[in-house]
């Protein structure tokens, strides 16, 4: 009699916990895909994870692009690739708050991963939130809040995530990339113009693209998964769960870099004419060499002090060569340093001639500014044939 109620238990006990194993819901994995936003950290857009678990009552967001801008050095660390960002969790109801706050809009997708593969990303995402692996060095390209979330998707599923062919002819360069989501902000554009280097005329494949959110949306929208045999789509449908409420930004030509250069480079041409006394063209060469100094500058450092991978090789070193820092010290010696300001004429009208054959391979903004460099250098380079050539320094 003991022993048939001992069984009798033991049947109870395992068949509660069945009808337990039963009742538990797997957590449900969603990609988030935020809009781009009106501050320069915002404009590419942002990914994120949502992992529902119904079981234990929660519903949390996870979001590789956390920055602290109250980091000590935090520009420097910034300029210098050195800047640390991080993994943080919040309420899906907070970060929705957030991006209707910004005006963003908002997109989710369901990911059609298994039971078994669930609990392996969950458990990822466990390890990755420990305090060693929290933090980590950001790159644009290759290891952001988007592609972070690729990787985790490649670990989990493995070979069984299946790509897209590539079209070969159609593989844009991450420059391109970069500058389509810049068309409203001419000044922004020209900035990472000017300091992206020759890593950004890469093509990029659909893996690669998949740096940009909105294009790693699209990306994992086309991606199958292998069941044996049978291919499903790894993301469902999407579902605007925000609607965009910003206004469209306009843009004016009469405010554009392009514009503005231009008017520079006229009045700068205008005054090389008239002004023929070596006091006022010292002070205009001053003023202009400085600036051009300040961004040759910025070219060496970019170029040999940042762990920007993406800002090294840059062309655009050739017209802003450090030869015309030696040309802005001629000037405030008053020294007839003709070697300096020749190289930095040839080099400029060897650039301005790759733009006219080449005009896709630079922001058309630059060329005023070559050409400003051509009057100014080739006015202090002591040709004889050219009719702004100064007079020799007393």
């Amino acid at each position: 009699m003991k022993k048939l109620f001992l069984v009798f238990l033991a049947v109870v006990f395992l068949s509660s916990l069945d009808i337990h194993s039963q009742d538990r819901v797997v957590p449900e994995v969603f990609l988030l895909t935020c809009g781009p936003g009106t501050e320069t950290y915002s404009r590419w857009g942002h990914s994120a994870l949502r992992i529902i678990d119904s079981t234990a009552g929660t519903d949390r967001v996870y979001n590789w692009g956390v920055f602290d801008f109250n980091t000590p050095a935090f520009a420097w660390k910034f300029a210098r690739g050195r800047l640390e960002y991080m993994l943080g969790v919040t309420s899906y109801e907070h970060f929705i708050r957030e991006y209707f706050m910004e005006g963003r809009w908002v997109q989710s997708q369901k990911i059609n991963i298994e039971p078994g593969e669930t609990e392996i990303l969950i458990q990822l995402i466990q390890d990755n939130l420990r305090p060693e692996n929290v933090k980590y060095r950001y790159d644009f390209f290759y290891d952001d809040c988007s592609t972070r979330i690729r990787d985790l998707l490649e670990e989990t599923i493995g070979n069984s995530m299946v790509y897209p062919p590539e079209m070969m002819d159609e593989v844009p360069s991450f420059r391109f990339l970069t500058g389509k989501y810049l068309k409203t902000a001419p000044w922004l554009k020209l900035g990472v113009d000017l300091l992206m280097g020759s890593p950004g005329n890469r093509k990029a494949s659909v893996r690669d693209r998949m740096f940009l959110p909105i294009d790693m949306q699209r990306g994992l929208s086309d991606i199958v998964i292998n069941r044996k045999g049978k291919m499903i789509p790894l993301l469902q449908n999407p579902v605007t769960v925000l609607e965009k409420n910003l206004e469209t930004e306009k843009v004016n030509f009469l405010t554009s870099p392009l514009f503005a250069f231009s008017v520079l480079l006229v009045i700068v041409i205008i005054l090389s004419a008239v002004l023929r006394d070596l006091k006022s063209n010292r002070i205009m060469d001053i003023i202009l060499f400085s600036l051009f100094s300040v961004l040759a500058l910025l070219m060496i450092f970019f170029n040999f002090f940042t762990d920007h991978q993406q800002m090294k090789l840059n062309p655009n070193a050739i017209w802003l060569s450090p030869f015309i820092l030696a040309c802005l010290l001629s000037v405030i010696l008053k020294k007839d340093w003709y070697i300096w300001f020749r190289i930095v004429f040839v080099l400029n009208a060897l650039w301005f001639f790759i733009l006219l054959i080449f005009p896709y391979s630079s922001n058309t903004a630059f060329m005023p500014l070559v050409l400003i460099l051509i009057v100014r250098s080739s006015a202090r380079s002591g040709y004889p044939w050219n009719p702004l050539t100064l007079p020799e320094e007393e």
